[in-house]
């Protein structure tokens, strides 16, 4: 089945004529026909438009143009990245049918890669959330267990690869928005250095922590994604101007001997699943095996990284979010000429924005007005400078860090919905990467005995080491896809 193959295997086919992409294509929105009214990855599904990308692809490639390894394979994309031609929501029903006057630049780089977009997916609205419960478009289930929630913000780009509808999706990971919601459907999925890959044309949520990122079903397919459509982009001030890291030539080394591990104490015991906690050594055990010195690694601020990051991440979005005023475009509500334009903007706001989004908004005002914003802000500043200052020190000791994506496989639809704090903890492991900038990756590492739910492994590296995730990465995806006879979806129940 053409579903089942990897984006890797998908390109291959094409470039050698023994299928089109045209084929390919039609395969996964037939496949998106018959689950994703059961899974609801997608909030916009542009058969035509893909189909019509797809057949360019083809006669670029009969007219003798060299193409690229992805050329003509599906990929579904994150409704938070501008494109002209499909909607462009955020989840947001303020934004509710808003179709931009432009690509953004990972959207372009797409495109030019020859990558053939399907859709838009579902996601947690403005990318707040972990559960991607907090569409206003209803929540997107896990293909695992329908019942249960595929991660969040991403939650729809996970679902949709999880389920086979796509073989590659981007997604955006401001405090673990591609590597948790990769951890609990059984994929991989990356947040690159920050500045790494443009946020030009991507719908802000906290600027100095948003990462557009891909998933994938393994680490090669994520590596060649990664390289498509990151690099420096002059439209993005805080892009780095420096080549892309090798991390297609990393992920096929997959060789960790002699390469120093540390694990991270602070992120087991109380809160952590045993099931996960189980996965996890045994996944350092593994590396153990393969030649790596793992050793124990201590990074006291990385407690303080979750309450520092409801306060910068917030306040950053208040900012951010200020520019939906029912003036310029998206929803208006009570514009019949009897109302000021600041009544005009409350009713839209109230009506435009969901519940999350307004707590986040009400938290960030509150941690930047004037007697709180040293009190609050200023202190997590600080902390967050206290968290780079450990990833230094840790890794003047190893090449990289290790740690349980999550603290807990996927949670029920609903479980958490009206106790945030709980909520929020789903990103504890994931969030001081983000804080610090610095690569990140999570790996599938197993299923827990709890449950039967995947397990996710995260892999940390330096500011601009985004090869190396990917060298450990293939790494322990070979040894354990030889231990179980393939790749760990395989084991999901099929829709």
């Amino acid at each position: 089945m053409l579903i089942k193959k990897s984006a890797v295997e998908l390109g291959q086919l094409i470039a050698a004529g023994e299928v089109s992409a045209v084929e390919v294509t039609q395969a996964h929105l037939d496949r998106i026909a018959v689950v994703d009214d059961r899974v609801h990855a997608f909030l916009h599904v542009g058969s035509g438009s893909a189909l019509e990308q797809a057949a360019a692809v083809d006669a670029r490639r009969a007219a003798g143009e060299t193409l690229g390894p992805l050329a003509g394979v599906p990929i579904a994309h994150k409704d938070v990245f501008s494109t002209h031609d499909m909607p462009t929501t955020a989840a947001s029903r303020i934004l509710q049918g808003w179709r931009p006057p432009f690509d953004a630049t990972v959207t372009a780089r797409l495109r030019a890669a020859g990558l053939v977009i399907l859709g838009k997916t579902n996601m947690d609205e403005f990318a707040m959330g972990s559960s991607t419960e907090n569409s206003a478009y209803g929540p997107t289930h896990n293909p695992w267990d329908l019942t249960r929630i595929p991660g969040g913000s991403s939650g729809g780009s996970s679902a949709a690869v999880a389920s086979y509808e796509a073989p590659l999706a981007t997604g955006t990971d401001t405090g673990g928005s591609i590597r948790q919601p990769a951890a609990v459907t059984g994929l991989v999925g990356m947040k690159p250095t920050y500045g790494g890959s443009s946020r030009y044309g991507l719908i802000a949520f906290a600027s100095s922590l948003d990462t557009p990122g891909p998933f994938a079903r393994n680490v090669l397919d994520a590596a060649l994604l990664h390289e498509a459509f990151s690099g420096h982009d002059v439209m993005d001030s805080t892009s780095i101007d420096a080549p892309v890291p090798s991390v297609v030539a990393a992920a096929r080394q997959a060789d960790v001997a002699g390469l120093r591990v540390g694990v991270v104490r602070e992120f087991s015991g109380d809160g952590y699943q045993p099931g996960v906690l189980a996965r996890f050594h045994e996944a350092t055990e593994l590396l153990e095996s393969l030649g790596a010195k793992v050793v124990e690694v201590s990074c006291p601020a990385f407690d303080y990284a979750l309450p520092a990051y409801y306060l910068i991440a917030p306040s950053e979005a208040s900012s951010n979010l200020a520019r939906f005023d029912a003036m310029r475009y998206g929803l208006r509500v009570g514009d019949d000429g009897s109302r000021s334009a600041e009544e005009v903007m409350a009713l839209t706001r109230a009506e435009g924005f969901g519940a999350e989004v307004k707590r986040r908004i009400i938290l960030g005002t509150y941690a930047l007005s004037s007697g709180y914003y040293d009190a609050y802000y200023g202190k997590a500043q600080q902390v967050r400078t206290l968290i780079s200052r450990d990833f230094d020190a840790a890794f003047e000791q190893v090449d990289v860090l290790v740690s349980p994506t999550t603290p807990t496989t996927a949670f029920p639809i609903g479980e958490r919905a009206d106790n945030p704090m709980a909520m929020y903890l789903a990103d504890l492991c994931t969030i001081p990467s983000n804080m610090a900038g610095n690569a990140a990756i999570s790996v599938p590492c197993g299923l827990a005995d709890e449950d039967g739910l995947p397990v996710g492994l995260q892999i940390m590296a330096p500011v601009l080491a985004d090869d190396r995730v990917y060298r450990v990465g293939a790494a322990v995806e070979k040894a354990l896809e030889d231990r179980w006879g393939g790749p760990l979806l395989g084991k999901a129940p099929q829709l």
